[in-house]
């Protein structure tokens, strides 16, 4: 599994720190420490483009709405269609939450 390749002590502390936020704010926080505005900004991009795919937009749309390349569109397909379900899960658990507020 590929997830196995990724494990060991320095992605544990990350991962441990990311769920140690309590809100919001302490993301944007941790967030603008962490990472350039660059490396958020492809991040949020990623996420908007499983959704919009997983909503069953076209390329073309996720293109012109994101500014993702096709190259990340694809990339991101493949991870939806191939990968771990990380983006299923975590789209439908925020979808849930919004709905429930």
């Amino acid at each position: 599994m590929q997830i196995d390749k990724l494990r060991g002590p320095t992605l544990d502390q990350l991962f441990n720190a990311i769920l140690s936020l309590k809100d919001l704010e302490e993301c944007y926080k941790f967030f603008d420490d962490l990472c350039t505005m660059g490396e958020i900004q492809s991040l949020a991009q990623r996420l908007e483009v499983a959704r919009m795919l997983m909503e069953g937009f076209t390329y073309h749309r996720i293109e012109e709405d994101t500014g993702a390349s096709t190259a990340t569109i694809s990339r991101v397909k493949r991870c939806i269609n191939y990968g771990n379900d990380g983006y299923q899960m975590t789209l439908k658990r925020i979808h849930k939450d919004k709905k429930g507020e």
